[in-house]
């Protein structure tokens, strides 16, 4: 779709008005859903549905423009750069400057909207302590690969041989570095280690776990590079009272962080499901008792402050996101998890991330499933217009 930035300005003023400075759409479109298949290591060993060449071309145009285009020069809310950019339109302002004119006018208007969300949401950036020696956010933005070894469904971390996914996550680093250079990258390789099932196993819980062999065989070359490991948890009908104690060992760790996984947690009304059949959910008391957790290791072992990943597409899956206690020690980012057309993703951002402030915000970009309609992969300047500017970025 070729277009002027003026005509599509205009258009998309009065669009934002018109939606009343709400969520484009949210509310008559369906929310993305993860693939359910990505929870079960049954599908190791299956080739990706999706077409070779087609990801091939993907990656290349991709790979691309993310080399040519602009570092828009935006003056925003960020607190990092001490201003912030009056008038109604400064959301389309954004947008024209780094929105590709090849992004459709649903593309446009999403994230618009989901720009004047966070812009007029006064609970960014959030208040609280200054962060202590050590904290990787919000001095740095994360950049990590997600997945697991055992298989090629669940991500880009098992989907290639080893030596050239950390090639690849090399070049993807590379990419945010040129799009934001004031903003240092860590890379990180980001392991599911309680996988959820879709059978019981021997003991009900519809979850496997990792070997420690597993586990280090990604902490090594992590640590080798330079990056973080941040190990994530799909409890399936397990708790994280069971699951997050296995895992304390490799936590203590200065350089070892934690992720959890709501989808795949089948409790609050999910008892009698399977992970995968409905989408599961987690309390801020289940966050609070890992933000616990973490934080002792901390004090206990003179650590630098956790960083924890909590996965969300759906304000269902994280409820009572408001009692999410902040504690220095422990950095919390509510990540947007969700797969699909551009447009979709801006759109459960505003609802998932920008309406609802629990500290950091993260952004999952998959490489097959939100290219599924013929949509390229979003680039990181785009990503980088949304408000507030997400400090955590995944790809699976």
């Amino acid at each position: 779709m070729q277009r002027s930035s003026v005509p599509v300005g205009l258009m998309l003023v009065l669009a934002a008005l018109a939606c009343g400075d709400a969520s484009s759409n949210a509310s008559t479109k369906t929310s993305p859903v993860a693939d359910s298949s990505a929870g079960s290591l049954a599908a190791a060993g299956k080739d990706d549905t999706t077409s070779a060449k087609s990801a091939k071309s993907a990656k290349s145009a991709t790979a691309a423009t993310a080399a040519t285009a602009p570092v828009p020069r935006i003056v925003d809310t960020d607190a990092r750069m001490g201003t912030k950019l009056e008038g109604p339109d400064s959301a389309v302002r954004i947008q024209i400057a780094t929105q590709p004119k090849s992004r459709t006018k649903a593309d446009s208007i999403s994230l618009v909207a989901s720009i004047r969300k966070g812009l007029k949401n006064s609970g960014w950036p959030v208040a609280g302590s200054t962060p202590l020696p050590g904290s990787l956010l919000p001095a740095k933005r994360i950049v990590a690969f997600y997945g697991n070894p055992l298989s090629k469904k669940m991500g880009i971390l098992g989907e290639i041989p080893y030596d050239q996914m950390l090639a690849k996550l090399d070049t993807v680093v590379g990419w945010w570095r040129e799009a934001d250079p004031s903003t240092p990258v860590m890379p990180a390789l980001h392991l599911i280690v309680s996988v959820a099932q879709g059978d019981p196993g021997k003991d009900s819980m519809y979850r496997q776990r990792s070997d420690p062999d597993l586990m280090e065989k990604i902490y090594g070359p992590a640590k080798q590079k330079g990056a973080i490991t941040i190990l994530d948890i799909q409890a399936g009908k397990s708790t994280l009272k069971e699951e997050l104690p296995v895992l304390l060992p490799f936590l203590q760790r200065p350089d070892v962080h934690l992720g959890l996984d709501p989808e795949f947690y089948m409790h609050y009304n999910r008892e009698g499901r399977k992970p995968g059949a409905k989408i599961g959910a987690m309390d801020a008391s289940d966050v609070n008792y890992a933000i616990d957790q973490l934080a002792e290791l901390v004090t206990k072992y003179h650590l630098p402050p956790k960083v924890l990943i909590v996965h969300r597409f759906t304000l269902n899956m994280l409820q009572h996101a408001d009692k999410i206690k902040l504690d220095p020690r422990v950095q919390v980012v509510i990540n947007m998890d969700g797969w699909g057309q551009p447009w979709l993703k801006f759109d459960t951002y505003a609802t998932c991330e920008a309406s609802e402030p629990v500290q950091f915000t993260g952004f999952k970009l998959f490489f097959h499933n939100d290219t599924k309609k013929g949509d390229k992969l979003l680039l990181p300047i785009e990503v980088l217009a949304l408000r507030p500017r997400p400090l955590y970025i995944q790809y699976q």
